[in-house]
């Protein structure tokens, strides 16, 4: 039986369905929820996100931070900025990865890195990098 699965962000909802599993990477590792987990609160990595549809599909999502909860009514992602695979513009993505590239030559900036961390993510869910 599959689960109730919301992916939200401050601009709009970016995916709303059932899945029967949803993968992602918190502060405390990777974690899989399947129908049925029990209650769960954690805080997002940047990173990929995995959402397993019934039909064995996965919808891969660009997530940069935010909060995963698990209750009985299913699966719920606040993200403050997350992108589903289409909405990836490769090209600028890959502009913005060499730019922080080129800076972090130059300084240690925790942004900076933290724009790097996000364009391999970026680049990872539109298939440009493996995962």
């Amino acid at each position: 039986m599959p689960m109730q699965v919301e992916l939200v962000s401050p601009e709009r909802i970016l995916f709303s369905g059932e899945a029967d599993m949803v993968i992602c990477r918190t502060t405390a590792g990777d974690i899989a929820f399947l129908p049925g987990h029990a209650a769960f609160l954690g805080l997002l990595e940047i990173h990929p996100l995995r959402i397993r549809l019934s039909d064995g599909t996965d919808e891969v999502v660009a997530v940069h931070g935010g909060i995963v909860e698990v209750s009985p009514n299913g699966v719920i992602i606040l993200s403050d900025q997350a992108e589903l695979a289409s909405q990836i513009d490769v090209d600028a993505t890959r502009r913005a990865k060499e730019d922080a590239e080129r800076r972090l030559m130059d300084t240690d900036d925790a942004e900076c890195e933290a724009e790097l961390r996000r364009a391999h993510v970026r680049l990872q869910v539109a298939g440009v990098e493996p995962i």
